[in-house]
């Protein structure tokens, strides 16, 4: 016998991803890493009456390596539970937030929403005609033929190019396998047209495969859930005022700069 007033709604967790995936998640505004995440996902799994988790991911992407770790505690801690988990793409879920995103049972996007970028990137500046300039003699000592590797104030000599674009064929293959892993069947489109670093909008990304349908988290909640259902938001909490401060202002600019920077790649 069930008694009205002593039935309990069944819980689902609402948990933001938000920001720039990097080591030292939780420096800028955004950011995320595992270190700052996995407390939220600990408490998140470990609710009563869990029926679900709603991932809300907005990130441009940003670490490979934070990327995987934290897709990898997603499934394991769902797996662990028997708990089914949904990602909700808002702004976007591109290149490391897609990566995120594929460790969910099921993806739902806005239709405006950016998806995709599997690739890998990497940037930087060469100094070397910069510091001629300047009078800057450069001295460096190593022990090892290799520990200068892409040194900004030398040129980028044959090997050293060679060997990075090595590094990135082989994270951009961990990052094409976790995706073909996660959606297998599911994707529609080529291998050359689906891993080339392109991103698509939410309503291109559905005929590919990427996503499995249109819409947002509170419309998959009540969907999937019922009205009746109990949402639980969850997310990172920032650094009191006082530790933000000492960390200076100049670190929380180049956070932010470096974001700007991630969002700039995805025209946003």
């Amino acid at each position: 016998m069930q008694i009205p007033f002593l039935s309990r709604p069944p819980q689902v967790a609402l948990v933001r991803l938000s920001g720039v995936i990097a080591a030292r998640g939780g420096l800028g505004p955004g950011g995320l890493s595992l270190e700052g995440i996995a407390p939220v996902l600990e408490r998140t799994f470990g609710l009563k009456r869990l029926a679900g988790v709603v991932l809300a991911i907005n990130s441009p992407g940003g670490s490979p390596v934070q990327s995987s770790l934290i897709g990898q505690r997603i499934r394991a801690l769902a797996e662990k539970h028997k708990v089914p988990v949904v990602a909700c793409v808002e702004d976007a879920a591109a290149s490391g937030g897609y990566w995120i995103a594929c460790a969910a049972d099921e993806i739902v996007a806005d239709p405006s929403s950016i998806v995709g970028s599997i690739g890998v990137i990497s940037a930087g500046f060469g100094l070397e005609g910069l510091a001629e300039k300047l009078g800057v003699e450069r001295r460096l000592t190593t022990a090892g033929g290799q520990k200068s590797f892409l040194d900004p104030f030398r040129p980028v000599e044959p090997w050293q190019q060679a060997r990075l674009e090595a590094l990135l064929s082989a994270l951009h293959a961990e990052f094409a396998g976790w995706v073909k892993a996660r959606r297998g069947a599911r994707l529609a489109a080529p291998e050359d047209e689906l891993f080339t670093g392109r991103f698509w909008t939410g309503r291109e990304a559905l005929p590919l495969g990427l996503i499995d349908r249109l819409g947002d988290a509170r419309g998959e909640i009540l969907r999937r859930f019922g009205e009746k259902a109990r949402v639980v938001p969850l997310g990172q909490r920032r650094p009191p005022l006082p530790l933000r401060l000492l960390r200076g202002a100049t670190a929380e600019g180049l956070a932010l700069v470096e974001e700007r920077a991630a969002w700039a790649r995805l025209g946003l």
